[in-house]
């Protein structure tokens, strides 16, 4: 993730493909791309299934993003997980900001999916917190420059 330092970056884990929700959820990321690439994140999905399932996947339906294979569910444990129930049955979406912090995390039940309009709102939100606070830094910066030259 190292390379994404600077950049928001969207982890969309899900179960299974070629499941009903799962489908439906990477065809909706697909019919709203444009959406998805105005907000100048990285979004990635995640899935179990291996590198080469993930791959037809992916060119059956057309989808515009990279889906990585996590078959041994490791990073989906630390990042997907709930406390109460089996990881299998859960779906999540990880939102991290510019300096690799995590400003969204929403873990759901397989049976529900998160809507494209929440999904980027998380991620307009976690890139208005970087530029926040980049501004307050710049500002602070020109405050002390424009005071030692008063000096």
């Amino acid at each position: 993730m190292s390379e994404q330092f600077g950049k928001v970056t969207a982890l969309l884990f899900y179960p299974k493909n070629e499941t009903l929700v799962c489908t439906k959820q990477m065809c909706s990321i697909r019919d709203h791309w444009a959406d998805y690439l105005q907000t100048k994140a990285s979004i990635v999905g995640i899935s179990p299934d291996k590198a080469d399932e993930n791959l037809d996947f992916s060119k059956n339906y057309g989808l515009p993003l990279p889906i990585l294979a996590d078959t041994d569910r490791k990073v989906t444990e630390i990042y997907g997980s709930h406390r109460l129930l089996p990881i299998q049955f859960m779906r999540a979406i990880v939102i991290i900001d510019a300096r690799g912090f995590i400003r969204h995390r929403k873990v759901m039940l397989r049976i529900f999916r998160p809507t494209d309009r929440s999904v980027i709102a998380s991620i307009y939100a976690a890139r208005t917190d970087f530029m926040g606070e980049h501004y307050s830094y710049l500002l602070s910066e020109a405050k002390e420059r424009n005071k030692n030259l008063l000096h």
